[in-house]
């Protein structure tokens, strides 16, 4: 019996620690986004751009999610698909309003055939571009629908690509329920098990860390241009509509994926063998499969520092 993609043709650790290095001079990167679901999108995705010296963005991918804030994990995705329009507006840089495209209009349904999108069949095609020693960098914070769906569509470019993806809980943590990763196991499953180069930064556990409160919103964000307004204003919003107490806290996660390929002292990382994710959310640890880097800590101060200094300017 045919073995199934992620089984095949995993790259020797040597090959793959090497890849796992965090990259030097500027790279080129694409960005896997379910930019309305959720406030830390959005400052992820704005973080990037005003990162150019480091980062050169090639492509923006919308992906699905299905929440309070959709009806569908295709609504999800079309109103991310226009949310990142918004932001690119905002940010000055509607001259990659082209290299937009729509993700998946629904999850894997099983762990071999891809969902077709403009997304997926862009990645599977622009990452031949790319070698081992040059790979394309896909940042991915939500649901990996399309990154792995990309990967069925074309297994060659695994060799080619590097994925950072903000996706599950810490290890250590008492269970595996995490929204990007809970939305589509099978991907997830697909992605950890391929052998493709991934950077993983776990959500509850690590970049649970990550929090901004309301005052410091208003002293770091408001009043400081027409972009960080319209980012502190929602993120206070949300903070006040979601909070249980009078003082509050919102995790700006998907910011932390961003940061790991930035030239700075943001997080803590180490190497570990790829553990499977299992669809009834727990891990299945391994001391056998390939090595993959984990991040186990964030430096909140010297991110945030950063954060408000890329953005306000």
């Amino acid at each position: 019996m045919e073995k199934k993609i992620w089984e095949q043709n995993i790259p020797c650790d040597a090959v793959l620690i090497r890849r796992l290095q965090k990259p030097a001079g500027r790279i080129d990167v694409v960005l896997d986004t379910d930019t309305y679901n959720e406030i830390d999108d959005q400052f992820a995705l704005s973080y990037m751009i005003r990162n150019e010296e480091k980062l050169n963005v090639k492509a923006i991918y919308a992906a699905p999610f299905f929440n309070e804030k959709s009806v569908s994990p295709k609504d999800g995705m079309e109103k991310s698909f226009d949310e990142i329009l918004t932001l690119l507006s905002l940010l000055g840089r509607t001259d990659l309003n082209a290299s937009v495209f729509k993700g998946s209009e629904t999850y894997l349904h099983d762990e071999e055939t891809p969902v077709p999108s403009p997304a997926a069949s862009d990645l599977a095609v622009r990452a031949m571009q790319y070698t081992p020693e040059n790979p394309l960098y896909v940042i991915a914070i939500g649901a990996i629908t399309n990154v792995a769906s990309a990967i069925l569509l074309n297994p060659d470019i695994r060799e080619r690509i590097v994925i950072v993806w903000l996706g599950g809980n810490a290890y250590h943590w008492t269970d595996n329920r995490e929204f990007n990763l809970g939305q589509d196991v099978a991907a997830a499953r697909i992605i950890f098990g391929c052998g493709v180069p991934l950077v993983q930064l776990p959500c509850m556990g690590v970049v649970s860390a990550f929090s901004i409160s309301e005052p410091e919103f208003r002293s770091y964000f408001l009043g400081k241009s027409p972009l960080c307004d319209h980012l502190a204003q929602y993120a206070i919003e949300e903070g006040r509509r979601t909070a249980a107490s009078e003082t509050w806290t919102r995790v700006i996660w998907d910011v932390t994926a961003v940061a790991w390929l930035l030239d700075g002292d943001f997080m803590a990382d180490t190497l570990v063998h790829s553990p499977i994710p299992q669809y009834d959310h727990t891990w299945t640890p391994s001391s056998t499969r390939h090595f993959i880097r984990y991040v186990y800590a964030i430096h909140r101060d010297r991110l945030l520092a950063d954060l408000v200094h890329k953005l306000a300017k």
